[in-house]
């Protein structure tokens, strides 16, 4: 009980989250977290003096801007159709205290980050904040600048407030380029020892499409009906004499087919054969294209097969795959260059904690970080 504690002790937006939950059981969760912004924002504005949570290297991050992160990940959450139940405190807390630890070192590395860019002279000057606006005003179809105020006043936003986030954005990308991106590369070996390793990432398994006819027999509660299920078979073998002596297949299906897949003139798959039993998978092999299957007896019925297409087996060759690799390892590379590089942002700053309960939730965040990192780093065969 106490691990969930801590996020709740020092952050109103949990209160704030759940009295406004609470209070609306008949609002769509959607809207509980679309007013919660409102809400959680007017709560900071009436509060007189701002808690400070760290700072870090004299830059202050708050009790608000703490909440204003938790809210935008509670939106991005129900966004993915989280349950946000009117009537379940708990597992709201539980959601904070789960998103918290990640919120509160993703905050830290933006201002050490930032502040590194802004020692190395990075700003957003005026031509390209008013780039970035035209480009806004076009991509929304906001014509007019009282259409544009409107649409920053429905997001909580200022002028200003856009243009600070703006240049947080692009100091972060710059730095995260010039300082670690650009120094990243990959040797042709390094190349080759990710293809020989992983293989199967470059290999297309063999899989076959088929036609069903499907025969069975009539539902009997009392159990297996003999004289029906021998019937069934008598029907599914005059079936199959019709499809080779030249009948469509298709047709067939679709006429007298037990299955759903009637619908489509008996077509199913691709099907990879690797995912088929040994037994059903050594009587395909042995079809050839267009060849129907003798009846075969299923705990749905007598099914008939037609083998329509193959598709065997393929493995992309190195030189086509290097584009692939490329990304692939240049990717884990810079992930893993890049954590060094905020690793030593970190050891640099003096970071001052004014609670101790977050930093702990810190702690935590760090931990979850570096076990992601350990099992991405991990070898996979």
């Amino acid at each position: 009980m106490k691990s969930r504690t801590y996020v709740a002790q020092i952050s109103g937006v949990a209160q704030v989250f759940l009295t406004a939950v609470a209070s609306a059981k008949a609002v769509r969760p959607a809207a509980i977290v679309l007013a919660l912004l409102a809400i959680a924002v007017g709560v900071a504005r009436a509060e007189i003096i701002e808690q400070i949570l760290v700072k870090v290297n004299g830059e202050v991050f708050t009790k608000t801007d703490l909440e204003t992160r938790q809210v935008a990940r509670l939106r991005e959450l129900q966004g993915q159709k989280i349950d946000l139940k009117s009537d379940n405190n708990d597992e709201l807390r539980k959601m904070l205290d789960e998103i918290t630890p990640e919120l509160l070192v993703d905050a830290v590395d933006e201002m050490l980050v930032v502040q590194r860019g802004k020692e190395l002279g990075y700003s957003l000057g005026d031509p390209q904040f008013q780039s970035v606006l035209e480009n806004i005003r076009t991509q929304n179809k906001l014509g007019s600048e009282e259409e544009f105020q409107a649409a920053l006043k429905q997001e909580g936003l200022t002028l200003a407030g856009l243009r600070k986030n703006l240049e947080r954005q692009m100091i972060w990308q710059r730095v995260q380029q010039n300082e670690v991106l650009n120094k990243v590369a990959m040797t042709e070996d390094e190349a080759r020892a990710y293809y020989d390793s992983h293989l199967t990432e470059f290999t297309t398994p063999a899989s076959v499409t088929l036609r069903e006819i499907l025969i069975s027999p009539p539902a009997d509660p009392r159990g297996v009906n003999v004289a029906a299920d021998e019937a069934a078979k008598e029907r599914a073998d005059a079936v199959r004499a019709r499809a080779v002596a030249g009948e469509s297949f298709e047709k067939l299906a679709a006429d007298v087919s037990d299955s759903a897949s009637r619908a489509n003139g008996g077509l199913i798959g691709p099907i990879k054969l690797d995912d088929l039993s040994d037994d059903l998978r050594k009587m395909i092999e042995a079809l050839k294209i267009g060849e129907v299957s003798e009846p075969l007896h299923t705990a749905r019925g007598y099914q008939i097969l037609k083998l329509e297409t193959v598709s065997p087996k393929q493995t992309l060759a190195f030189e086509p795959a290097q584009k692939q690799i490329a990304d692939r390892v240049l990717d884990d590379k810079r992930r893993r260059e890049f954590l060094k590089y905020i690793e030593k942002l970190r050891a640099q700053a003096i970071i001052e904690w004014k609670n101790e309960d977050i930093r702990k939730a810190y702690d935590e965040g760090l931990k979850r970080q570096a076990a992601a990192g350990s099992a991405a780093a991990a070898p996979s065969h």
